[in-house]
C-alpha cells in the first residue's frame, strides 16, 4: 500500500536512537524527507540521516533542545530550509525514570516534566503555528500506556505521559479548522536501547514476569509500532484525528 508520504517533510524528535530512530527510518523507507531530531544522541541521528541519503532520500540530523525556545526555532528553520515545510511532526522525545513515588524528589519530577510535558508543548506549538499558516499537517505523539492506566513505580512518568493524551485531543479540536490533525500512539513495553530504564532490570526472571502481563506473550519491537505511526501521519488517515491508538500486545484494553 502506498501511504502517500513520499516527498513529505517529517520531523521526529528523539530520533537518534531506539524507537525514534526506527520511526524516522520507516518514514525514509516510504520516501519521506526526514529530519532526525536529537539532543544527546547526535551520532545515531547522523548515522540514520546518512543511511537515508544513501538510499536516495533527503534527510538531515538536527540538534534540538525542546526545553529551549531558541533551540526549537533554530531547528525548525534548519529543517525547513534544507527539506521544506514540515508536514508531519512525531513527538517522541521524553524522559522516563522508575522509582517509588514516596522516594522521589521534586528535582527528579522537574527533569521529566521539562522534556515530556513542557518540551512536547513547546515544539508542538512552534510546528503547529507553521502548519496552520499553510493549512495542513499531522502531529503524531508517542506516549506510554502508564499514562492511560497508571503503573506502580512509574507515577511521575505516568503523570507526564498522560499530558500527551490531553494535548492530542485538544489540538485535534482546535486545529482542525486549519487542516491539522493530531493523534497519539500509546505503547506497551517496546524493547529498545532504553529498555532497562522502563523495566528496572533485564534479568530473565523479571522479563518472564513482565511478559506474562501481555496476552500475546511477548514484548514489543520497534517494527510493531512504526506502521501505526506512519498510517496516522499519512493522508490515508485524513478523517482520523483526536484518537489514541494502543499498540501494546493487549497489556491494557480501553
Amino acid at each position: 500500500m502506498d501511504l502517500q508520504l513520499a516527498g513529505t517533510t517529517v520531523l521526529v524528535t528523539g530520533a537518534g536512537q531506539g524507537l525514534g530512530r526506527a520511526i524516522g527510518e520507516a518514514f525514509a523507507a516510504e520516501g519521506a524527507q526526514v529530519a532526525f531530531g536529537h539532543h544527546t544522541s547526535g551520532e545515531g541521528a547522523e548515522q540514520a540521516a546518512e543511511a537515508a541519503r544513501a538510499a536516495g532520500v533527503k534527510a538531515v540530523a538536527v540538534g534540538v533542545d525542546t526545553r529551549d525556545d531558541a533551540s526549537v526555532g533554530r531547528a525548525l528553520d534548519t529543517v525547513e530550509s534544507e527539506l521544506g515545510p514540515i508536514g508531519v511532526l512525531v513527538n517522541n522525545a521524553a524522559v522516563t525514570s522508575r522509582g517509588r513515588f514516596l522516594e522521589r524528589s521534586a528535582d527528579e519530577f522537574a527533569a521529566e516534566i521539562e522534556v515530556t510535558v513542557t518540551g512536547t508543548l513547546r515544539i508542538s506549538h512552534a510546528v503547529a503555528r507553521r502548519m496552520a499558516e499553510r493549512d495542513g499537517g499531522s502531529i503524531v505523539s508517542l506516549m506510554g500506556d502508564s499514562g492511560r492506566v497508571g503503573e506502580s513505580g512509574l507515577a511521575v512518568t505516568a503523570t507526564a505521559r498522560s499530558s500527551t493524551l490531553g494535548l492530542t485531543k485538544s489540538l485535534a479540536k482546535e486545529l482542525a479548522r486549519h487542516g491539522v490533525r493530531a493523534n497519539a500512539v500509546s505503547l506497551g513495553l517496546v524493547q529498545t536501547d532504553n529498555f532497562a530504564a522502563h523495566t528496572g532490570g533485564t534479568d530473565d526472571e523479571r522479563l518472564k514476569k513482565i511478559t506474562a502481563l501481555y496476552p500475546l506473550r511477548r514484548l514489543g519491537r520497534p517494527a510493531d509500532v512504526t506502521p501505526t505511526v506512519l498510517l496516522l501521519a499519512s493522508p490515508l488517515s485524513s478523517w482520523t484525528t483526536g484518537q489514541v491508538i494502543s499498540v501494546n500486545g493487549g497489556f491494557a484494553m480501553p
